[in-house]
């Protein structure tokens, strides 16, 4: 009898569970999901390297669509294209980037090895320092023109249009350039804005922004100085953080802290929260640390360098902060160990089904150091009323050939003026368009 209850109760909360849009953790693929199961660590002596080598996209090639989208190239023949954002006149701004010549001076051999990764991966590029205006200007999904919008920049990244000011965050600073309605090019020099952490070592060189809802912020994303806190806590001042700015005084402070890279940001539309998505630490194994969804708390502290995924203490980190660790909050969801999950986009267009509205587009740039590899595409979150409500679905995927080419790699992810999905391919130096199936 009691067993006979027991079944019963476990249907009936199932029953609930898929009425209420909720998912079983058996539903979820290790490393995802609201309430991962962590394992325990696993060092090594040397780190697992498994990249996947660049190669590019031959003639007509292109990625895997989910089924019911096609797939093509908005614009092709970039120069390491890493982030897009799109104007209200439908013009969409593709940051042609990469980290600056003299970055992590101080990291040594462990540094060098990286570099050497790199370059096999294809990202270690001379950066173009520029940001290209894609037009299309007869609306069938392809750009016809292309111009240089902005150049002789700082390895620049993320970008915010604010009435009509245009915010670039290089790697070193914010830059504010005043922008006209249809211009297809700024030659005038934009003035500095706001200093933002560099230095020798600067090893999370990308700074990504967004405005806040009433164009009176900036929020700032500022990755670590190292993967766990190994070139000294002092060298981590005011990073692995998001910043809040004040547009019109400039004054600045953390937001949230203990994030070690985190990269996408966008606002949820159903809560108006700020969301991001942050690269967790490495060499504690293929499974850890997930990389993860979160939203951003004001004032909240998410655990780096002293622990991960909330409380998990990381006892590479000399000296300890139990302090620290005792009020690390858990992130959201989890999207996977080694992803390098880097570009987000809230669905708040019209073109896709009804399903996707308000849900989370993540671009994966991809795993070097993990055996399967992970990330090398965009999934879906699907989220109801301001939460994730189910497992990720791949969107678009094939990036990684079946010799073991990484294709490409994408980054920045946003939706267009027709509410379409536009991914930055660095790799396949391509913006890809996804727009639903034509019938």
């Amino acid at each position: 009898m009691k067993t006979q209850t027991k079944q019963l109760t476990r249907a009936m909360a199932i029953a609930l569970m898929l009425a209420s849009g909720a998912a079983a953790a058996d539903d979820y693929a290790q490393g995802f999901g609201p309430n991962p199961t962590l394992p325990a660590p696993h060092k090594a002596l040397m780190p697992t390297v498994n990249i996947a080598p660049a190669k590019p996209w031959t003639q007509g090639q292109k990625p895997t669509a989910a089924p019911g989208f096609d797939v093509t190239a908005f614009g092709a023949g970039l120069d390491h294209p890493r982030w897009v954002a799109t104007l209200p006149n439908g013009d969409v701004l593709v940051a042609e980037s990469n980290g600056p010549a003299k970055h992590d001076e101080n990291a040594g051999i462990k540094g060098f090895v990286m570099k050497k990764v790199q370059k096999r991966a294809g990202a270690a590029v001379e950066s173009p320092d520029r940001i290209m205006l894609l037009r299309d200007a007869d609306g069938d999904g392809v750009a016809e023109t292309r111009t240089v919008f902005i150049d002789k920049l700082h390895s620049p990244f993320g970008m915010a249009l604010v009435g009509d000011e245009l915010y670039v965050a290089d790697t070193d600073a914010i830059l504010r350039f005043k922008y006209e309605t249809g211009a297809t090019q700024i030659t005038t020099p934009g003035e500095k804005f706001m200093d933002l952490p560099a230095g020798d070592i600067n090893h999370h060189w990308t700074k990504n922004i967004i405005a806040s809802r009433d164009g009176k912020k900036l929020y700032v994303t500022i990755g670590s100085n190292s993967n766990a806190a190994e070139n000294g806590i002092d060298a981590e001042k005011d990073r692995a953080a998001i910043m809040e700015v004040d547009i019109e005084s400039k004054q600045a402070r953390l937001f949230a802290t203990g994030l070690r890279n985190p990269n996408g940001m966008s606002w949820q539309p159903q809560s108006g929260a700020l969301w991001t998505v942050v690269n967790e630490r490495d060499e504690l194994g293929d499974e850890l640390v997930p990389d993860y969804l979160t939203s951003v708390k004001d004032g909240a502290f998410y655990g780096w360098p002293y622990s991960y995924y909330g409380q998990h203490v990381d006892d590479r980190v000399k000296p300890q902060r139990a302090d620290l660790v005792q009020s690390a909050i858990l992130p959201d969801y989890a999207i996977g160990a080694h992803t390098a999950s880097l570009g987000l986009a809230f669905y708040d267009g019209k073109a896709f089904a009804e399903r996707y509205r308000n849900g989370a587009f993540i671009g994966q740039h991809g795993s070097w150091n993990r055996k399967p590899r992970s990330g090398y595409k965009v999934i879906f979150v699907p989220f109801d009323n301001g939460k994730p409500s189910g497992p990720p679905e791949d969107i678009l995927t094939g990036f990684v050939s079946s010799d073991g080419h990484a294709l490409g790699r994408p980054v920045g992810v946003a939706v267009d003026g027709k509410g379409a999905l536009l991914v930055a391919d660095d790799v396949g130096n391509t913006v890809w368009r996804v727009a639903p199936a034509s019938k």
